[in-house]
């Protein structure tokens, strides 16, 4: 089976898992009794998926606003393209740095090639970090912005399997007919 051809157990665990894991002492067994396995054959799918490359690894969402980081800001950067490799390992190194991703400048627009994310419980201790990321990474001499978001619409984990139709048209509500 090739790295990205996935069995139906597999592809149904995936399906499952995407959703977030149930809150309870054994997560595994009960995702297991939901696809008709053990908590061990659970196990060791995740296993394979990971040693496969198709799950890079699992991890919480941590709902920041809800802990009282109400600041966040995303700061754009306009770098050379030739050391945006450099400065991207250099600020995941800075412990307020929560993502960090390099995308494609749409220019004349934007010139922005480098994106970080910063958490904080206010805008003051997020510019304070910006700072220090500015000054520990030597990347104050580019261009930049520094982005506060305004209103959270959503957040969740990436979703990579779509329900199936029949499950969305359970769900549906046709308000043209109230």
């Amino acid at each position: 089976m090739s790295a990205f051809m996935l069995g139906p157990y597999e592809e149904r665990l995936l399906m499952e898992i995407q959703k977030g894991l149930p809150l309870v002492s054994r997560p595994f067994q009960q995702v297991g009794e939901r696809l008709g396995l053990t908590e061990e054959e659970v196990l060791h799918l995740l296993t394979q998926l990971q040693q496969r490359g198709i799950i890079k690894r699992m991890g919480v969402i941590v709902r920041h606003h809800e802990l009282g980081y109400r600041a966040n800001a995303m700061v754009v950067w306009d770098l050379p393209d030739e050391l945006v490799e450099d400065f991207g390992q250099k600020l995941i190194q800075h412990g307020m740095i929560t993502l960090c991703y390099q995308r494609a400048r749409v220019l004349p627009h934007w010139p922005y090639n480098l994106y970080c994310m910063i958490h904080g419980k206010a805008q003051q201790e997020v510019l304070q970090a910006v700072h220090a990321v500015i000054h520990c990474c030597e990347i104050g001499r580019f261009p930049h912005q520094v982005l506060f978001s305004v209103r959270r619409f959503k957040q969740r984990g990436a979703y990579y399997f779509a329900e199936p139709l029949s499950e969305w048209n359970n769900s549906y509500v046709d308000l043209r007919s109230e």
